[in-house]
């Protein structure tokens, strides 16, 4: 199973959640886990997706939700479950 940590920071504005869902959804990536909040009018979210099904590598769905979130006026990072869980231990 291939899982990534997808997080979103920006400008609160109505659509972010529904352009980075629409590209993830047209590539087959499954949301499994979500978090959003709005904190002093700044958007952050965090989404573990799974990629196991997807027609796209971690790659490609990282260039092409960076475009997204250029579209939506927020700053969009990917990074594969490993790598996060790697640079986060103690």
């Amino acid at each position: 199973m291939t899982k990534a940590v997808v997080t979103v920071i920006g400008a609160d504005r109505p659509g972010i959640v529904a352009g980075i869902s629409e590209v993830l959804a047209r590539h087959n990536v499954n949301i499994e886990d979500i978090s959003q909040t709005v904190l002093d009018e700044i958007f952050a979210m965090i989404m573990l997706v799974d990629l196991s099904e997807s027609d796209v590598n971690v790659g490609e769905l990282r260039r092409e939700l960076r475009r997204k979130g250029e579209e939506l006026g927020v700053d969009v990072v990917v990074q594969h479950e490993d790598v996060y869980k790697a640079m986060h231990r103690v």
